[in-house]
């Protein structure tokens, strides 16, 4: 079953990493090094450490300037398989 979800606040910290909560209380750390070295017309901004910060939350989802966004339950169901999210606050 698919879990919906969006995003909440993200901000950037250092590293193409970005500190991302999500709308069901999850909340961790996506490394996006590997995404930003891709040589593809919307990534090749994101090389660029200054403009990669730039990255604000858009109708639930992480968005950047140059119009690229990252869809909020692929990344979150991403992470939770990574084991990079922590658990919703009140769950045991």
């Amino acid at each position: 079953m698919i879990e919906l979800v969006k995003i909440l606040s993200v901000e950037s910290i250092g590293d193409y990493r970005l500190q991302v909560r999500f709308s069901n209380g999850r909340e961790g750390i996506c490394d996006l090094s590997d995404m930003v070295g891709q040589d593809s017309p919307m990534l090749k901004p994101l090389a660029d450490p200054v403009f990669f910060a730039r990255a604000f939350v858009q109708t639930g989802t992480i968005a950047w300037p140059n119009g690229f966004d990252i869809d909020a339950i692929a990344l979150h169901d991403e992470m939770l398989k990574a084991g990079q999210l922590e658990p919703a606050l009140g769950s045991a």
